[in-house]
């Protein structure tokens, strides 16, 4: 007799799912919603219980195909609008890209280069902060989960040199740093991280104005940074830790974890340098430059879209050889370096912001109608912080890609009503402070292995995560919208 690996749990969520994905169209709708709007309502509600509680693969294909049964919508434009919008193309790219510079030794020379500086040795707390600022820097180009794998090694050598074994709150703290860390880094630039791009992307769907990456990151990059301060305070005042261990570490030992440079480093560095330049200065640039040739090569450059940069950064890999080989095999990297569960999630929400946002279906003006009596009374910043409450809960509790899929598809459907708001700031608060998961293991992979790894606890990983969390909707709602409301 063959045994089943499914629960009776798994196939209760996969029914119910299904009813909603499926039959929702048949219960009466309130009035001014359409059927279709019903359904799409139903697909979109079936979706989140299955990747809430299931996976986050096959579920975005199943609702693609639940949305080819919505009469307004085709699979054609389903498809467009998922798997052939460029947000999705250009996640490819950076995903290799950033795969080709795992691969070398640079990150960590960067990093070890933060904790043995001059600096670093000045004392104790010197040195948490530079160990901690190393990896809010790396965050900056590099996924988050990609990022804190980097950090354990790094993380479980300095404890070895300290003779700290698990349980002791130094160690805590610095597990809780890689935690928090990748998180804030990963919302403060869309390089490589997926959450902001999503919250971006469904702006653009529907408003056909791209939010710009200098733009956004001279929002983001301030919260950030201001974010990372009180990060420090929190753990000095509130922690406070025994820090003589580290007054006897010798940071030299660390040097010995550096690999030597080689050329084929130096090569992907450098490509990808490039890179970020092309994705950032074109921007910066337009807001500087008056009219002239350069301004209009520039406009024509940046208006090919944030995938054209990764194009040819992997393009570049791939054409120039080291040692008779190319220095990123293409194959390998699809296979190894892409997340294509992300990817296919990516690829749904993309699909289901689109459909909730369609004119003919109508959910957009029904919800704005409905909402329209609570929400227009209140003051702007009220609106933003209920917003910014709600993406920084809701992604520290599930998932990411969730959070600023649902989040931004509400204020989108809204907009109309949101009066005295700046829309594309806003959505930029909410694909930030959905990259800011760090309180609890369903929030990200690299929080329940934190918690796990006897270094620190699920309790800890929550009392601290969730007070930088709302330490981060506060600074996001006071400081980060004026910054964005000054920009745009």
């Amino acid at each position: 007799m063959i045994k089943s690996n499914y629960s009776y749990g798994y196939f209760i969520k996969l029914i119910v799912a299904l009813f909603f994905m499926f039959a929702f169209r048949f219960i009466p709708a309130p009035a001014g919603l359409s059927a279709s709007g019903m359904q799409v309502v139903g697909i979109f509600i079936g979706v989140l219980i299955l990747w809430l509680s299931v996976a986050i693969d096959w579920p975005s294909l199943l609702m693609m195909g639940a949305l080819a049964l919505v009469p307004e919508l085709n699979f054609s434009s389903i498809l467009s609008s998922s798997f052939g919008n460029t947000t999705f193309v250009f996640l490819i790219f950076t995903f290799i890209l950033t795969y080709a510079l795992g691969q070398t030794s640079v990150l960590k020379r960067i990093a070890i280069a933060f904790m043995t500086s001059k600096y670093a040795m000045k004392g104790p707390w010197a040195f948490v902060i530079l160990y901690s600022a190393s990896i809010l820097f790396l965050g900056l180009f590099i996924s988050p989960s990609v990022l804190f794998f980097i950090y354990l090694p790094i993380h479980d050598t300095i404890m070895e040199l300290l003779g700290i074994t698990k349980g002791h709150k130094l160690g805590a703290m610095m597990m809780i740093s890689n935690v928090i860390m990748c998180g804030v880094s990963s919302g403060m630039t869309p390089i490589a991280h997926v959450f902001p791009l999503i919250a971006m992307g469904l702006y653009q769907d529907m408003y056909g104005m791209t939010i710009d990456y200098a733009r956004y990151m001279l929002i983001a990059i301030p919260v950030g940074v201001i974010i990372f301060g009180l990060t420090m305070l929190v753990f000095r005042f509130i922690l406070k830790p025994d820090m003589s261990p580290l007054k006897n570490l010798d940071v030299h030992c660390l040097k010995t974890m550096i690999e030597p440079s080689s050329p084929k480093d130096n090569v992907v560095l450098t490509i990808f340098l490039l890179v970020i330049a092309l994705w950032v200065l074109p921007g910066l640039l337009l807001l500087l430059l008056p009219q002239g040739p350069l301004y209009s090569f520039l406009d024509r450059f940046d208006a090919l879209g944030t995938a054209m940069p990764p194009l040819i950064g992997v393009v570049l890999l791939c054409v120039i050889h080291h040692d008779g080989k190319p220095i990123l095999n293409i194959a390998n990297a699809m296979a190894k370096g892409v997340s294509w569960s992300s990817l296919l999630m990516c690829a749904g929400t993309l699909a289901i912001g689109s459909a909730l946002t369609n004119s003919d279906i109508g959910f957009t003006s029904w919800l704005s109608a409905s909402l329209s009596p609570l929400i227009a009374p209140l003051p702007p910043l009220v609106m933003v912080f209920i917003f910014a409450l709600w993406s920084g809960l809701q992604t520290n509790l599930c998932s990411n890609m969730v959070t600023s899929t649902l989040v931004s598809s509400a204020a989108l459907t809204i907009s109309a009503s949101l009066n005295g708001i700046n829309i594309a700031v806003l959505i930029i608060l909410i694909g930030m402070l959905s990259s800011y998961a760090f309180a609890t293991p369903p929030a990200m992979p690299c929080v329940a292995i934190a918690s796990s790894s006897g270094w620190t606890t699920t309790k800890q990983m929550m009392i601290y995560g969730f007070t930088i969390m709302l330490l981060s909707i506060i600074v996001a709602t006071l400081i980060g919208y004026p910054i964005g409301c000054l920009i745009f």
